[in-house]
Formats: C-alpha cells, sequence, structure tokens
C-alpha cells in the first residue's frame, strides 16, 4: 500500500467552474498557490464538458491545451491531479452538451451515437495528459448517475446491465488514453442507499481500479443525528467501509473522493472539529487510498442561484483565506504520525447486511433493496451503534457472511446480526 495521499477538489476562485470561459493561467496559479501551502498532494479538476465538446465531433484544442496547462502549474507546485471528464452535474448544476438536449434529446447511457461521443471524449483528455507525471488518471465523471433516475426531473434511464456496460466502456476509453493510470468512477451516494437505482453497490466496488466514495451528511444524517452526533462524524468511515462488502477484491483501494462541512448541517464554528473527526474515522478503515475535501475555495456570492450551503464549503475564502477547517486539515496532515504499509489494523468484527431481495423463482435481484443502508434504515443505524460501542465493525453481505476464504482474506473473524446489536 502507498503512503496515504490527501488533496482538495479545486473549485477556482474566479467564475467557479465558468472559469474555463475566460480561462486565466495566472488566477489558477494564485489558487493551487493557496492549495499546496496547505500542505496537500493533490487536486480533482472538472473541465466542463460542453465548452469542451460543444459538438459531437468537435473536441476543442485549445480547451483541452488549458487543461494541460493546469495540469503542470499543479505540478510545479507539487500537486498530482485527478481529472474528471463528464461535467455533468455540479453543485446543482447540469453541463450536458447540446446535442444530447431538446431537439437533439437521447439517452446519455445508451443511444450508440452519444456514447461513441463520449468515449472520444474521455480518450482525448487522457491521451492528453498520458505523458505527465503527476497525472493520476481519470474519473469519468462526477456524480453522474444522478442523470439515470429520480429525483432527477429528466432523466435518462436506463437499467442496471446497461449502466455497467456503458460504465465499462466509458474506463476502456480512458485506459487507451493514459494505459496504466488510476481510472475510476464515481457515483454519488443514490448509489448506496436508494432502492432500484441503476447504478449499484457492486458497479462502484467491483468497475475501476478503485471504489469512490463521496460523503455527504446533509443526505438525512445531520438532520437525524445533529452536527455532533457520532453517525455524523462516522459517515465517510460507514460509506468507506460499506463500498467493501461489495468488492471482490479484499484489499481494493476505496478512495474518500468528496466529503465537506455543509452549513447549516455543520454550524460553521463546528467545521474545524468535524474536518478533524471525520478524518480521524476515515483514516482506521484499511485500504483506503486518500481523501479529497470538497473543496478548495468558497463559491463567489456574485454568482447567482446556487443553493445557500454551496457558497460556504470552501476550505479557503473567496479571496483565499484560511479557513478553520483548512487550518485543520493543513495541521492533520503536517502533524499525523508516519504512514506504514501496514495501515490500521483489519477490522475483525463485522456485521452482517441482507439486501439481496428475491426475485419470484428465487433468483436474487440485480439491484439490490438499499434503503435499509441510509440513515435512518434499520442496517445504518445498527452499524452506528456498534461503532459507538467500539466495536470498529466491517461490512458482510449475508451470502459472504459464511464464506472462510472472504472473511478471512478480510481479516474478519467474527461475524454478528443487526439483532445481536440491538
Amino acid at each position: 500500500m502507498t503512503s496515504l495521499r490527501f488533496g482538495v477538489n479545486y473549485t477556482p476562485t474566479r467564475g467557479w467552474f465558468h472559469h474555463w470561459l475566460d480561462f486565466d493561467l495566472d488566477e489558477v496559479r494564485a489558487d493551487l498557490d493557496s492549495i499546496a501551502e496547505l500542505g496537500l498532494d493533490h487536486i480533482r479538476v472538472f473541465p466542463l464538458w460542453p465548452l469542451f465538446q460543444p459538438n459531437r465531433t468537435l473536441i476543442r484544442p485549445r480547451a483541452v491545451e488549458q487543461l494541460v496547462a493546469l495540469v503542470d502549474a499543479a505540478a510545479e507546485r507539487g500537486l498530482d491531479v485527478n481529472v474528471d471528464g463528464l461535467q455533468g452535474h455540479l453543485s446543482s448544476f447540469d453541463f450536458v452538451p447540446s446535442w444530447t438536449t431538446t431537439w437533439h434529446r437521447r439517452n446519455l447511457f445508451t443511444d450508440p451515437e452519444v456514447v461513441d461521443g463520449q468515449a472520444a471524449y474521455l480518450r482525448t483528455l487522457a491521451a492528453a495528459l498520458a505523458d505527465r507525471p503527476n497525472f493520476i488518471g481519470m474519473t469519468v465523471g462526477n456524480e453522474i448517475n444522478q442523470f439515470s433516475a429520480a429525483p432527477h426531473p429528466d432523466p435518462d434511464r436506463v437499467a442496471a446491465e446497461q449502466a455497467a456496460d456503458w460504465l465499462r466502456r466509458m474506463l476502456d476509453a480512458c485506459e487507451k488514453g493514459a494505459p496504466g493510470r488510476l481510472h475510476l468512477h464515481a457515483s454519488y451516494d443514490a448509489a448506496w442507499y436508494h432502492d432500484g437505482h441503476p447504478f449499484t453497490p457492486a458497479h462502484s466496488a467491483r468497475i475501476g481500479a478503485a471504489t469512490a466514495v463521496h460523503s455527504w451528511v446533509f443526505n438525512g444524517t445531520a438532520q437525524r443525528h445533529g452536527p455532533q452526533g457520532a453517525a455524523t462524524e462516522l459517515h465517510a468511515a460507514y460509506l468507506i467501509e460499506l463500498s467493501k462488502a461489495w468488492a471482490d477484491d479484499p484489499r481494493r483501494p476505496v478512495w474518500l473522493q468528496e466529503v465537506g462541512a455543509p452549513a447549516p448541517h455543520i454550524p460553521p464554528e463546528r467545521a474545524a472539529a468535524f474536518t478533524l473527526a471525520t478524518l480521524e474515522h476515515a483514516l482506521d478503515c484499511p485500504d483506503l487510498w486518500g481523501v479529497t475535501w470538497w473543496c478548495s475555495h468558497d463559491v463567489d456570492r456574485a454568482l447567482a442561484d446556487f443553493p445557500e450551503l454551496e457558497y460556504g464549503l470552501g476550505l479557503l475564502t473567496n479571496d483565499r483565506r484560511r479557513k478553520p477547517a483548512a487550518e485543520a486539515l493543513a495541521a492533520f496532515v503536517r502533524d499525523r504520525p508516519p504512514h506504514t504499509s501496514r495501515g490500521p489494523a483489519p477490522r475483525t468484527t463485522a456485521l452482517v447486511l441482507d439486501v439481496a431481495a428475491e426475485l419470484d423463482g428465487g433468483e436474487r435481484a440485480a439491484g439490490p433493496d438499499r434503503a435499509v443502508c441510509a440513515p435512518g434504515g434499520a442496517y445504518f443505524e445498527a452499524w452506528m451503534r456498534a461503532a459507538t460501542r467500539g466495536l470498529r465493525p466491517a461490512v458482510v453481505l449475508a451470502e459472504r457472511a459464511a464464506d472462510a476464504a472472504h472473511l478471512a482474506a478480510r481479516g474478519i473473524t467474527d461475524v454478528l446480526t443487526t439483532e445481536r446489536i440491538g
């Protein structure tokens, strides 16, 4: 296992992600300086898909050059870069090109021409960065699963099998562009928590080079348990451990790719304490690749129509001043004990999760019954009770709970049911 990574999702101070329209490398460099000064080692960046590929057969060379310039500027400051391709969705706004909407309305996941265009785009971005030593790899898109089902107002419906095919096609395009890099995909937590959602836990845990989890406590966790509640501070660790239940590789890396302190669910005066608690719990999870905080800088309040919580999520203000959470993160990274190749001890106690509902005829459903895993669900609450009692629970699927080889590979020696937790 390599050293743990600590980074941030880069939100430009000038123009937010619209900065690609008026790209100013000096402003980017100033932003990156303020990030590097926190002692972080990587950023995750977000090209806006409609600006980079405004026509299905036009991937703008100048836009790609600007992305490369950003990656090179990051390298000068000791920062590695992950690139999200299909944006897709950011901070409540959708960014999809005109060749997929209105008069050209076509399904993002199943239309052959759209899929071909997406693959060409991802391959092009990856290939442009393939020779950059600080290029980590591609993420297919930011929570693009939100396009596939409710509550999206105009979803691109897709079956679970089709979603898996689409993910593999996109990741294959990334690999062709930049062989051997860390290419993965990322879903918002509907993949883990929503019954019937077509992007499944198995997709996240088995497709791609690593599992990405995005931890947001405004999903009902903080509302139910409060800003100082144990479940609120443990939520990221819970998602990390939940993801491992579906992984076929017991040592598959898990990337906490988004986590933040959203006000008012986490009051600003509590943001630093929440940051430290979240990090401490997450780092107690074996096989963690790294943590990438959301986000680097606040959204400029001159920009309209964002949900209120989005404006203040930055570690730094819009004029690049550190906030308390930034100081906490910087101190944590600076002062934490040296990493060892072993990482944290295995979680020897596992709580059994039974989510695979049976269909008529005894077959198991492809999309598991996930509501029990969500905040307020029976499994979620039982796991949290176990964690607060000091059990350090792992998660094991019911169909694997008697598999001695699987348990041994994960270091699990004791298997508990939710009934035993009470």
